[in-house]
């Protein structure tokens, strides 16, 4: 099972949208060569939802490729279709992707029986161990911890990555599934080293993007209990936890990419580029982490 730092990776686009395939392929080594314990390939922070079913396959499969099982790669496949959503995971499988994470359904707003019933579906009809994704500020539906216990017991699903930022939810699900080999992932950068230090096994992150290093370094101290040098890294990060959300994700990421010269200035509508009153805001957060000069 993954522990540690695991990018919610960004798709690189061109200034017309295009996705630019050569500075992904850049972008996952920067993650191999720089500590990141497994990448997200179309997750959120890389904008399926924008994308054509071709494009998302083709995300998956070239960063499969590239990382050439150096690292887990895990698919994002979510969907607010069930049938969707397990074609997508098929698919992540057929192409050699390890893991699949997949989003509680967006705008239809299921009940808690239709989200396990969803979930099931797409466990049976996937050969990837799938990894759960509650994050309601974006769908309008939340995975509740009971739900999540419920689906623990489901065959091959083996893990959440919560991005709710509640600690104290968090603390709940931990103790309930406490001697599991259940997998728990935080999805809140800002909160994710005291979830960690609770028991959770790592961070789907997006500081992880611009900070891999570090962000290997804090996951590694936290799921080891140091709680000292996880929270003294945590500290120096916090800027960029905080920041990287000033706009909606994954716009500043995207931005920070571009200033570090990872990345063409290119994302998709309806998201736009970030506002220029909020240019020095992520430029100076980038310093004091270390990832940039002044």
């Amino acid at each position: 099972m993954i522990t540690g730092s695991i990018v919610a990776l960004a798709t690189p686009m061109k200034v017309n949208g295009d996705i630019d395939w050569e500075a992904l392929r850049r972008l996952v080594n920067f993650h191999l060569e720089n500590g990141t314990d497994a990448i997200v390939a179309a997750g959120t922070t890389g904008e399926p939802t924008t994308m054509s079913f071709a494009e998302h396959f083709d995300v998956i499969r070239s960063v499969v490729e590239e990382v050439d099982g150096r690292i887990p790669v895990i698919a994002g496949t979510g969907a607010n279709a069930t049938s969707e959503a397990v074609e997508l995971a098929r698919y992540a499988g057929e192409v050699g992707a390890d893991y699949c994470l997949s989003v509680c359904p967006y705008y239809n707003k299921p009940t808690q029986e239709g989200l396990y019933q969803h979930f099931k579906a797409v466990a049976e009809g996937s050969k990837l161990p799938v990894i759960l994704y509650n994050v309601p500020g974006r769908t309008c539906s939340d995975l509740y911890n009971e739900t999540v216990v419920r689906l623990a017991e489901v065959r091959n699903i083996i893990g959440l990555k919560d991005a709710t930022g509640n600690l104290e939810r968090a603390e709940d699900l931990i103790a309930r599934l406490k001697g599991s080999d259940f997998m728990l992932y935080s999805g809140d950068d800002a909160t994710a080293c005291d979830f960690m230090l609770m028991g959770g096994h790592g961070d789907i992150s997006v500081t992880a993007n611009v900070a891999p290093n570090a962000m290997h370094e804090l996951c590694a101290a936290a799921v080891a209990g140091d709680s000292d040098k996880a929270h003294q890294i945590n500290t120096r990060l916090m800027p960029l936890h905080t920041n990287l959300g000033i706009e909606s994700n994954p716009i500043p990421v995207k931005w920070a990419l571009n200033r570090m010269g990872y990345a063409d200035a290119g994302i998709r509508l309806p998201l736009t580029w970030l506002s220029e009153k909020y240019h020095a805001t992520v430029s100076e957060a980038l310093q004091l982490a270390g990832v940039v000069e002044d």
